[in-house]
């Protein structure tokens, strides 16, 4: 496998776009050396790159592809939309019919707005939170790794750079399935605390009565409570994790899954929060997600579609027991070659990530590199898993056959506990750090 046009392409883009990307997630440092620096096309769950070369896509568009890479149905139903035009003077009727699809999905949704990603509707939900409380500390967990590029989540990362001191400020953590350390941050600060943000479930599940818990907390002290489900929504179920574990916020977030891949994201709550960024109160004003293409009529067909789709076909239950599959497989492999210690697969069969440790038990970045370069030689791209529906028996024995071909390197490298030799380039980096 050679990759000489995306190497040519790589210097284009540098020199064209910082860090040649225009998500982080996607740059060069997320990646092994010997791997594609561009994809051209997908179809189902394949993409292809500019040298020619196939294949299977785990990673699946940072999770937003639920379906697959250009399924049919969703572009037959945009085709049918760009002909009436994209936007408008006025708001689209389609506005409205997927507003109401989401109503009837979402425990919390009794109002929406649409905007064109995640980092949007969550920032738009703070300031909700603000303006409804009349407060400015917001409190986010720490163990959830995104939640927005602006400043009031970045400032309280490594990556603080241009974020003003007093803006930092503002923003506070906690642990997640630690209510004592919740409840001891809302009182350090109380009277002050707009809103508590946090996901559902991610890497880790809540343990019983942790989400229970935290709503009772965040009432009891007037603190709005916010669930980013931008990931987990209809990925953990059709109608939010918040269903799934049986705890409604006042606001939640929604995006990636919601469209397919194409831009869109939703704010979602209840109606006397929403209505502030309406125009049927008397209270002061409260400019929310006023944008250009908010509305535009292509990502809202696409959304239209899916959500049909996700209803009609049983998708969610399609991508847990494919995850299923992959999580057992994969870790009857990494026992097979005595390395279940140091590499396996976790997490919700939905949404699985992989483990690569050390002899120390820290989290090995060399020894991930190593797989990602070996799994991309057998043609198999996974970054991350975000299992589709057009995933199916053959991908998962693909990819485990990979993986098996794979876990002969990673053996030799645990047994020397060095890549050296093995891994062409340098490690991955996090995408959270303060220097290059």
């Amino acid at each position: 496998m050679q990759f000489q046009n995306s190497n040519y392409l790589r210097v284009r883009a540098k020199r064209l776009i910082p860090g040649g990307a225009h998500t982080f997630s996607k740059g060069d440092d997320q990646f092994p050396e010997l791997s594609p620096g561009f994809i051209v096309r997908g179809k189902g769950a394949k993409v292809w790159d500019p040298d020619g070369n196939e294949y299977i896509d785990w990673g699946m568009g940072l999770r937003s592809v639920i379906l697959g890479h250009a399924f049919d149905p969703v572009l037959d139903t945009v085709k049918k939309h760009l002909e009436f035009g994209v936007n408008f003077t006025r708001p689209s009727l389609i506005e409205a019919d997927v507003a109401e699809l989401m109503i009837d999905l979402i425990p919390s949704a009794e109002m929406v707005k649409f905007a064109k990603n995640g980092s949007d509707v969550t920032t738009a939900a703070v300031k909700l939170a603000r303006a409804y409380t009349g407060r400015d500390v917001v409190i986010r967990c720490l163990d959830h790794p995104f939640f927005s590029v602006d400043d009031w989540f970045i400032g309280d990362t490594v990556c603080n750079g241009g974020v003003p001191s007093a803006t930092q400020e503002l923003t506070k953590h906690f642990r997640y399935n630690d209510l004592n350390d919740l409840l001891a941050v809302i009182e350090k600060y109380k009277g002050k605390v707009a809103c508590v943000i946090m996901e559902v479930s991610t890497t880790s599940r809540p343990v019983p009565g942790f989400l229970e818990g935290v709503r009772k907390i965040t009432s009891q002290h007037g603190v709005l409570l916010i669930f980013d489900e931008i990931i987990t929504g209809f990925r953990w179920s059709i109608n939010g994790a918040q269903t799934l574990y049986g705890v409604t916020p006042d606001l939640s977030t929604f995006g990636k899954a919601i469209a397919n891949g194409f831009s869109l994201g939703a704010l979602v709550g209840k109606r006397d929060i929403m209505e502030l960024g309406g125009l049927n109160h008397d209270k002061p004003r409260v400019f929310l997600l006023s944008t250009t293409n908010g509305g535009e009529t292509h990502s809202l067909a696409a959304a239209l579609e899916t959500i049909q789709q996700l209803k009609n076909n049983n998708v969610t239950e399609h991508i847990w027991t494919i995850g299923h599959k992959l999580i057992n497989g994969f870790n009857a492999i990494t026992q097979e070659f005595n390395i279940h210690s140091y590499v396996r697969m976790e997490g919700e069969p939905c949404s699985p990530y992989q483990v690569f440790l050390n002899s120390e038990g820290n989290v090995d970045l060399s020894l991930r590199t190593l797989y990602l370069q070996e799994m991309i030689k057998y043609g198999v791209l996974i970054p991350y898993i975000a299992p589709s529906y057009s995933h199916g028996e053959l991908e998962v024995e693909e990819t485990l056959e990979a993986s098996r071909k794979s876990m002969a390197v990673l053996q030799e490298a645990i047994e020397k506990r060095s890549t050296e030799g093995l891994l062409v380039g340098p490690p991955v980096k996090p995408v959270f750090r303060k220097f290059n």
